[in-house]
């Protein structure tokens, strides 16, 4: 699945412009390397989100095609959430 459509269905961000113009701007990695908006999400992977002021480093558990509110924190586990000044 690719990384932006990931982030959209985990509800790790809200909408898929969003996260692909966070990709666009290399603020996420995956696996160490900058993520492009197709890059592909496996299980396994790590993720580390720049959002602001705020780093989010979460693995993801599993990749589903679709969920819903609920079943949305299943898909991914938080690492680190941190401040960064």
């Amino acid at each position: 699945m690719r990384i932006d459509k990931y982030l959209k269905i985990s509800h790790v961000i809200k909408r898929r412009t969003i996260a692909k113009d966070v990709l666009d701007f290399g603020f996420v990695k995956i696996n160490g390397k900058t993520a492009k908006p197709s890059t592909e999400v496996k299980e396994g992977d790590i993720l580390e989100l720049t959002l602001g002021e705020r780093l989010l480093k979460i693995v993801v558990k599993q990749v589903k095609e679709f969920s819903n509110k609920s079943s949305a924190s299943e898909m991914f586990e938080i690492l680190e959430d941190k401040v960064i000044i």
